[in-house]
């Protein structure tokens, strides 16, 4: 089960989220909240029984649950159990078929992730309230460090995010939207060397 502090998905846990569309359905509960079969089906183009079936794959692995004193016996609800789940991604270590669940896992996930932005750069801003249009930021930098140097930062970014999640967590009331924070910190050697051996 997941908790506060986090789950790193098993062997089994990572096949069973391994296909486009239960990435996508996690994806959505997280963005989302709770829905159900056909609300689901709704959002992303697909029958409630396809819906259900994959549903309760992800259920058998503890990837989502229903939500307790809601929905019907015919009526299901569910929802991402509370908790930071992380991804592992591909790794020499893992068996062949663990490595492509892996793979399958971080490609979609990364995929809808750049969906998401690409749709918030390219949004219709009549359409947006006029205090919101300009309330998010997306900057990007690049710079020469260390192994140490980026360690540092790594946990740095860390302990502002934490905060902030600490500090939001929960909040109800109006004038409030969903928003999503992202961070990414990593070393440009691949693509260096893909670029100079091109």
């Amino acid at each position: 089960m997941t908790n506060e502090e986090g789950r790193t998905l098993d062997s089994g846990a990572l096949k069973a989220l391994a296909h486009p569309l239960r990435v996508r359905i996690f994806d959505l509960l997280s963005e989302r909240g709770p829905q159900t079969a056909s609300t689901l089906a709704a959002l992303v183009g697909e029958t409630s029984g396809s819906m259900s079936y994959h549903l309760r794959a992800l259920a058998a692995h503890d990837l989502i649950q229903e939500v307790e004193g809601r929905g019907t016996a015919r009526e299901r609800w569910w929802e991402r159990p509370k908790g930071r789940i992380d991804l592992p991604g591909p790794d020499e270590s893992m068996t062949p078929s663990n490595r492509a669940a892996a793979q399958i896992v971080t490609s979609e996930f990364f995929r809808l992730r750049h969906e998401t932005l690409m749709a918030y750069l390219n949004r219709n801003e009549s359409e947006i309230p006029e205090e919101w249009r300009d309330a998010g930021i997306i900057m990007t930098t690049y710079l020469d460090l260390t192994i140490e140097q980026m360690a540092e930062l790594k946990a740095e970014l860390s302990g502002v995010v934490d905060q902030i999640i600490a500090r939001y967590k929960g909040q109800t009331g109006p004038g409030r939207r969903r928003v999503t924070l992202r961070a990414e910190l990593f070393d440009l050697s691949a693509s260096l060397t893909n670029t100079e051996e091109s």
